[in-house]
């Protein structure tokens, strides 16, 4: 069976927002009619109850059924509280930090790879990886089987300062034997697709396609942000095939820039 996510990340919702781009997704999504808004973190900007609310008031605007994971700014800016109340504000507009959506067309295992200790660079633990890999057993026969998180699994193909996360091997070579097709995030604020095989050789031969996919990021916290873009993805699947468009924002609409497509897992 066919199927269509739309992926938006970093609203940064309380930082030199522009509804502008909002509204034109909204044409966007009515357009594609995509099964499921899937939101990976940074959605506010200094993860104050107003601006939480705020974003989560946005994501439910568009009626669709919604997976979100925090990222680094949807906790408190300021110490004790970053520490004493992580996920107080998170939990309270988005509830659970490692949710799951399941239909008989797309599976996502949700992680939440925020670290307070570790504020940009994150991390994500063998108890997290135990549970998204337990909960892909459980998706459909057929299902695309997505993980989703805030920080970046590949580096941006432009420039960046910021590392991918850490221990990415681990990761990957654990949520590619638990069956994961797809890995999504954000953090960047830049489109990015890979697929694993054509950056790792795998020594035991070929396996099914792992596909890693950064969204661009809808928010631009500072003016200008070294020009970069401001978009999303939209993931398209059928029994044979997967499919990520990147759409960006060019001043009055969505236009798409990218489209690549990978055969699916076996």
């Amino acid at each position: 069976m066919a199927a269509r996510v739309l992926h938006v990340s970093d609203l940064h919702i309380g930082r030199r927002e522009a509804p502008e781009p909002l509204l034109a997704l909204h044409e966007l999504a009515a357009r594609l009619e995509p099964e499921l808004l899937l939101a990976t973190g940074d959605l506010s900007h200094r993860g104050r109850r107003a601006e939480l609310g705020r974003a989560a008031e946005l994501l439910e605007s568009f009626d669709l059924p919604l997976l979100a994971v925090p990222g680094n700014h949807d906790i408190p800016y300021t110490v004790p509280a970053r520490y004493t109340r992580t996920f107080a504000e998170w939990e309270r507009a988005f509830g659970p930090r490692n949710p799951v959506h399941s239909s008989p067309t797309v599976f996502v295992a949700g992680l939440s790879s925020v670290d307070p200790w570790r504020h940009e660079d994150g991390e994500l633990t063998d108890r997290q990886l135990a549970h998204a890999a337990s909960a892909l057993g459980e998706a459909q026969a057929g299902a695309l089987r997505i993980v989703a998180l805030h920080h970046h699994l590949a580096a941006p193909p432009w420039r960046s300062g910021k590392s991918p996360l850490p221990k990415r091997d681990h990761v990957l070579e654990t949520l590619g034997a638990a069956g994961a097709e797809l890995i999504v995030g954000g953090h960047v604020h830049q489109a990015g697709i890979a697929e694993r095989r054509e950056f790792e050789a795998l020594e035991d031969g070929p396996r099914g396609s792992l596909v890693l996919a950064t969204a661009p990021g809808l928010g631009r916290p500072r003016p200008n942000r070294r020009g970069e873009a401001r978009g999303v993805n939209v993931y398209e699947t059928d029994a044979d095939s997967l499919t990520v468009r990147t759409f960006v924002w060019d001043g009055s609409n969505f236009a798409e820039v990218g489209r690549r497509s990978f055969p699916r897992s076996r």
